[in-house]
């Protein structure tokens, strides 16, 4: 008679069990579908704390998707703090240090994602639902693992604008557009471009979370 310890459960059978405890994995989104006339402004980083940057965003109350490190408003806080709770910009995850999360495996990866998920949390008392991949770089781990750690959409970018030399020339802007800047040296005036960019083409900035997120 054949013993049932001869007769092991298949591995694929418990490979798929343990796949299926994990998330679906978040959207990417580039471009938001969308025939409202709207546009997004999203900010990188965070290292540049110009307060003249700040005007156009407050005074405009201008929604903005901000992708910040932690490293970057760890040292000046309030910089940020005054943003979010005098304007309409939202904080959101962009990774603790980095990386190009492609070359990390899945705990790498969760270290970083969710890492700054808690960073993020713990200094704005708020959870961030999108993440932008340092360099738009990710994979199917990285959108998993994102989900794992509260992520609704990993956003990258229809067009990036920000001043890195010479000014980048601005496209005319469509329904949906995600444009990309960065807290740099020239944030301030890049941010008045693309605003300015906005209007001749008939779109208002819109907060991208309440499009694509929660």
């Amino acid at each position: 008679m054949l013993s049932s310890a001869r007769s092991p459960r298949p591995a694929h059978a418990a490979a798929h069990r343990t796949a299926t405890a994990w998330p679906d994995p978040a959207l990417v989104v580039t471009h938001v579908d969308t025939t409202d006339p709207v546009a997004f402004i999203t900010i990188d980083d965070g290292w540049n704390h110009d307060p003249a940057a700040q005007k156009p965003l407050l005074d405009r109350q201008v929604p903005a998707s901000l992708f910040l490190l932690p490293g970057a408003y760890s040292y000046d806080p309030e910089y940020f703090h005054t943003l979010l709770d005098h304007g309409r910009s939202r904080a959101e995850n962009h990774t603790v240090d980095h990386p190009d999360l492609t070359t990390l495996d899945a705990a790498g990866q969760k270290a970083e994602i969710c890492g700054a998920r808690d960073q993020d949390l713990a200094e704005f008392g708020d959870s961030p639902l999108l993440m932008r991949p340092p360099y738009g770089a990710y994979d199917d781990t990285t959108r998993t693992t994102a989900r794992a750690c509260g992520v609704e959409a990993v956003v990258t970018w229809t067009y990036d604008l920000t001043t890195w030399t010479n000014p980048v020339l601005v496209p005319r802007l469509k329904p949906g557009d995600i444009v990309l800047l960065h807290f740099n040296g020239t944030v301030e005036q890049d941010l008045r471009r693309v605003l300015d960019a906005a209007a001749a083409a008939g779109l208002k900035p819109a907060p991208l979370r309440d499009h694509i997120g929660g």
